[in-house]
């Protein structure tokens, strides 16, 4: 795998990635509390979005309905101009603050989903992560591990959810097997930057581990 170049920003940068119901975005808030606790200085965003103008492909990408079929190429080419977009005016100028950086889904998710579940290119989808992303690549990934059926038994009752699901919730089980499986293939070729975490277990258990973790970057 090529090295990628890291960013030398006095910020630090974390990701949470997951299957869907993985519980990310609880656990990023968690660990802000107690980041901000310490004194740090938390910026919490999302992909695709954390700008108005990636917001607004988000929908897109997550949301799109009507007669003209949304094609995988433009779904990754949208998600790599979101991201392209929330690096150059929120997570570059954060970290340049001294900031830690929270990011629910980052170029892994890329890589699961439209990699490793849709099937496209490795290498074009590298390339193209590695554009969007610029030198930011994280200093740690939180990698929240747990199987499809637990995921979607968990999503099936979130507030936020209320009965609708996006365009990725609504595929068959198979490709979310693909996406765990692609995730925990990054996790194995990247040791040092993505550490799985069981995500199976109570909010509070996995919270304890994602500290333990954490308290060895920031």
């Amino acid at each position: 795998m090529k090295k990628r170049l890291r960013h030398t920003y006095p910020g630090c940068f974390i990701t949470f990635e997951g299957p869907e119901g993985a519980g990310k975005s609880t656990q990023i808030r968690m660990l802000a509390d107690y980041l901000e606790h310490r004194g740090c200085v938390c910026r919490l965003t999302r992909e695709p979005g954390g700008t108005p103008l990636a917001e607004r492909l988000r929908t897109v990408v997550k949301n799109h309905e009507g007669p003209e079929r949304l094609h995988a190429t433009t779904e990754l080419l949208l998600i790599e101009a979101a991201r392209s977009q929330h690096v150059r005016e929120v997570i570059r100028p954060a970290l340049a603050a001294g900031e830690v950086v929270l990011c629910d889904r980052f170029f892994d998710s890329t890589t699961a989903y439209q990699g490793g579940a849709r099937g496209m290119d490795s290498e074009v989808i590298g390339s193209l992560n590695e554009l969007a992303a610029a030198e930011c690549i994280p200093d740690l990934t939180i990698l929240l591990d747990v199987a499809p059926e637990a995921g979607f038994a968990r999503t099936r009752h979130r507030v936020e959810t209320r009965g609708e699901h996006d365009r990725f919730e609504e595929e068959e089980l198979d490709f979310h097997r693909r996406v765990r499986e692609t995730f925990l293939a990054i996790a194995a070729r990247e040791p040092e930057r993505v550490r799985v975490i069981d995500a199976g277990r109570s909010a509070e258990e996995v919270h304890a581990e994602v500290r333990r973790v954490v308290d060895e970057f920031v």
